[in-house]
C-alpha cells in the first residue's frame, strides 16, 4: 500500500526538481547524461566522450568512438531514446517529464526506453507489468509535448 503512494510522490518531486524546458532530457546541453545512445543497442550503455560529440536538435550527444558517432549521424532516429530521454513509465502513467537513470533501460521493437531508478524506486519494474498499455499512453502523452 505504501508503494502505491510512494512512487507517484517520488515521480512528482523528481519532475519538479528536474523539469526541463526542452523536449530533450539534457543537462548543460548534453543529452542522455553523456551516455552513447548507440551503445545501448550493443548490450551495454557506455559513457561517451566530448571528442566524439554530435549536435542534434539543440543538444550534444556523446559517443564512445567514431564508429558509433557515424552510425548516429547516418540514422539518428534509430538510436534516440523515446520521449526525449525522459522516463517512459512516468510519460505513460502520469504524462510527465521525469528524470532517468541512463543505466536503467529497455529496448523493445528496436526502440530505446529509459527509466527513473533512484531512491529505492525502479520504474522499469512497473513498466514491465503493463508495457503494452503504458506504451500506448506514453505515445499519446508525448504528443502533447511535441505538437503545438
Amino acid at each position: 500500500m505504501k508503494t502505491k503512494f510512494f512512487i507517484p510522490f517520488l515521480l512528482l518531486i523528481s519532475s519538479i526538481l528536474f523539469s526541463q524546458t526542452s523536449n530533450i532530457n539534457q543537462e548543460k546541453g548534453i543529452a542522455n547524461y553523456g551516455y552513447d545512445v548507440v551503445s545501448y543497442f550493443s548490450g551495454k550503455p557506455q559513457q561517451g566522450s566530448a571528442k566524439n560529440a554530435v549536435k542534434y536538435k539543440g543538444a550534444d550527444y556523446y559517443f564512445v568512438n567514431a564508429e558509433n558517432k557515424a552510425k548516429f549521424q547516418k540514422e539518428p532516429g534509430k538510436y534516440l531514446p523515446q520521449y526525449g530521454g525522459y522516463c517512459a513509465f512516468a510519460m505513460g502513467d502520469y504524462g510527465k517529464k521525469v528524470d532517468v537513470n541512463p543505466k536503467t533501460y529497455k529496448i523493445t521493437d528496436g526502440k530505446l526506453y529509459l527509466f527513473y531508478n533512484k531512491l529505492l524506486t525502479n520504474t522499469l519494474t512497473s513498466w514491465n507489468k503493463d508495457e503494452k498499455n503504458l506504451t500506448i499512453k506514453a505515445d499519446k502523452n508525448w504528443k502533447k509535448f511535441t505538437t503545438k
